[in-house]
């Protein structure tokens, strides 16, 4: 694993070249299609899973990756607390590294990573938190390698709210050589940091950014990508922004005028709100393709990161 030799923890694909992020998408490609070759990857390996936040996805996809690597998941539930109100993260990661090989965390704020990731002597890997999601953006683009052969000159087109999910797929996309559209109602827009460092990441890896508040700059797309109106953990009231996000839902008739020939959604998903549930359910929907691909994406990241000295 010498490509990812100087990689010690997985907070974002920020700080990653290019060969890096294509070496890791082929780890993946190669871990589905040949598990039996990673069965022992982590054998003897134990991960601590410390989520602030609950998960479906996450948790279920990271315990049985785990397992079927050969090593053992230990699940911390914070119990929707950070863990800075019990403990400061950085000790937390200290003393998790005194027994465990690796540490999974899904936090709310992207500086308890950086923390525990200060205090732990082993790789910390980013299960979610309010800038990025990481391993959602590698099982997307999983899925559309599969899909397409490769992702480098298609199109991947995202619609709604700029969230930590639209921050990850800009930049692995960007460092895939992928293009990138990004549009968001007035006021939803993405981080205007992240989109600097994203324009980089794009021009020098050939790759066009079209970042807009209109619907009607989407022209052509060959996967258009949504996610909730509202984050998990968002407590404003459905009926305040339902107006403002109705034009940027994705439904058939925006998915014939760009021609794309399949839609993402990370889930959950709410069901004709930000996606037709005719749309979900039809054979363009990659929903189900993402949803697998996030373990054998997770189990990549670990086999890279963590049972890299095994290899």
């Amino acid at each position: 694993m010498t490509a990812f030799s100087n990689k010690n923890d997985l907070l974002t694909f920020s700080d990653w070249s290019s060969a890096e992020m294509n070496a890791l998408l082929d780890l993946a490609l190669d871990v589905k299609a040949r598990p039996e070759n990673y069965n022992q990857a982590l054998a003897n390996k134990n991960i601590v899973a410390i989520f602030e936040k609950p998960s479906l996805r996450t948790r279920v996809s990271f315990d049985i990756g785990i397992n079927k690597l050969g090593g053992h998941l230990v699940y911390v539930d914070s119990q929707g607390a950070p863990l800075k109100d019990r403990e400061d993260p950085v000790d937390v990661g200290a003393n998790l590294a005194c027994w465990a090989d690796g540490i999974v965390s899904r936090v709310y704020e992207h500086k308890t990573l950086v923390d525990l990731a200060q205090g732990a002597k082993v790789p910390v890997i980013n299960a979610l938190c309010d800038l990025y999601h990481p391993c959602q953006a590698l099982a997307d683009y999983l899925g559309m390698a599969e899909k397409f052969g490769s992702v480098k000159g298609k199109t991947m087109a995202y619609v709604g709210d700029g969230n930590n999910v639209t921050h990850s797929l800009l930049i692995v996309g960007a460092l895939l050589g992928c293009n990138q559209v990004v549009i968001t109602p007035k006021g939803f827009e993405i981080s205007p940091n992240i989109a600097q460092h994203a324009a980089k990441l794009a021009y020098e890896n050939n790759v066009d950014i079209t970042i807009s508040n209109s619907i009607d700059e989407l022209e052509k797309a060959d996967i258009i990508y949504t996610d909730t109106w509202l984050s998990m953990g968002d407590d404003t009231p459905l009926a305040d922004i339902k107006e403002k996000f109705a034009p940027y839902q994705v439904n058939e008739a925006l998915m014939q005028k760009t021609n794309a020939s399949f839609v993402m959604h990370c889930q959950p998903a709410h069901r004709d709100l930000e996606i037709t549930s005719s749309l979900m359910d039809s054979d363009k929907s990659l929903l189900m393709l993402q949803a697998e691909n996030r373990m054998h994406a997770q189990n990549a990241i670990m086999v890279a990161l963590i049972g890299k000295q095994d290899s």
